[in-house]
């Protein structure tokens, strides 16, 4: 399903699901009446774990969720939970979100927690209607969040109930911050009621502020708010850590790689006579064990947002024609002091590294806007 279209059965040409390379009607006879996506891709994703244990046969699962995706909609019984949750506002949030972070150990103290920006108001100053009007569009996303908690729990239970829990290796991430699209007011639009079928809600970069607490900035840049989200591992029969947390940096290159060690697959390295790019990234298993992952450099570029990270260094760039800035991560993960001026040598020499990835990972030439380019 392409992002954006909503979570409930819609009409549209672009609006539809595809089952083994066969597009389906949204009313077909495959599809439960007025389906959800978070429930109809659960089904089926039961559906294939059980034909892969009737088969005997070692099965790979992605279950990619667009929860909490906007526009964000979630069944009424859902939001109910949550409304006035959040009429405590943003700013108290951030400061309890932080100080949990802290006493859970997610967060270093020392890292201050990213200031609160001009465009985002300060919680106090908005009229009661604003309070209970931001209090329903984040309701509506804890809503999306809490009915795909509930999904995850089907897929465990199941898993538990044929006895697969404890060797299958569970990963569970999100591919990105907290989103500021549609500014700082968010969005509630209908028709109908919000959350419903065709409705139009985004949380915005008010919201967003709080969701990527305690560091800068949202999805589409590369500073932490935009790419830092964690990693849930799950693997009884793999590894012996319970409820402990890893401290190792990894990327979400390094899940193919760890899936083809896990399993002892062989990475091919052609399709159809043309030859396949060797993976990018580390096995994670070194960080279950706790241990070190082997690594010189992890880079990202996103619509001209660039960034390197090496070490405790991390090198970021708004834009193709930004200034890079320069952040030691250990002492200052939320990005708060910019070192680049001090250490010249270190953003030359992370700087020609993310140039050197740009151009073998064919990120550069840069294509041109407004043309389209042919894919390979």
């Amino acid at each position: 399903m392409p992002p954006g279209i909503g979570f409930y059965h819609l009409d549209g040409p672009l609006k539809r699901l595809a089952l083994d390379g066969r597009l389906l009607a949204n009313d077909g006879p495959e599809l439960p009446k007025d389906w959800y996506t978070t429930d109809v891709f659960t089904d089926y994703a039961l559906k294939y774990i059980d034909e892969a244990q009737m088969a005997k046969k070692p099965f790979f699962l992605y279950l990619a969720y667009n929860a909490p995706h906007f526009p964000l909609q979630a069944p009424a019984a859902d939001i109910a939970k949550y409304r006035g949750k959040y009429k405590i506002g943003w700013d108290k949030l951030r400061e309890q979100r932080r100080a949990k972070q802290i006493s859970l150990g997610l967060v270093d103290q020392a890292w201050p927690l990213s200031p609160r920006l001009e465009t985002v108001k300060a919680w106090d100053g908005l009229t009661p209607a604003e309070q209970d009007r931001f209090d329903h569009i984040m309701a509506i996303y804890a809503a999306c969040v809490d009915h795909m908690d509930q999904a995850v729990g089907r897929v465990i239970a199941d898993l538990r109930q044929r006895g697969a829990l404890d060797n299958t290796l569970i990963l569970f991430l999100s591919d990105n911050g907290g989103n500021a699209e549609t500014g700082p007011n968010g969005r509630l639009d209908g028709p109908g009621k919000p959350g419903a079928m065709n409705s139009a809600v985004y949380c915005g970069e008010s919201w967003a502020t709080l969701e990527n607490t305690p560091f800068r900035r949202y999805k589409h840049y590369i500073h932490e708010g935009g790419i830092s989200t964690p990693l849930i591992a799950h693997w009884p029969a793999g590894f012996a850590a319970t409820n402990e947390l890893r401290p190792q940096v990894g990327h979400i290159v390094d899940l193919m790689t760890t899936c083809v060690d896990v399993s002892g697959a062989k990475y091919p390295t052609e399709f159809n006579g043309k030859p396949i790019l060797p993976m990018e990234g580390k096995s994670l298993l070194p960080a279950f064990a706790n241990q070190t992952i082997q690594r010189d450099a992890i880079f990202w570029e996103h619509e001209g947002n660039a960034a390197v990270r090496k070490g405790d260094w991390k090198l970021v760039r708004l834009g193709r024609g930004g200034a890079w800035e320069l952040y030691d991560m250990k002492a200052d993960r939320t990005e708060l002091n910019n070192l680049a001026a001090k250490n010249p040598a270190v953003v030359k020499e992370l700087a020609a590294k993310w140039e050197a990835w740009a151009v073998r990972a064919k990120v550069k030439p840069y294509p041109i806007e407004g043309k389209k380019t042919k894919a390979e």
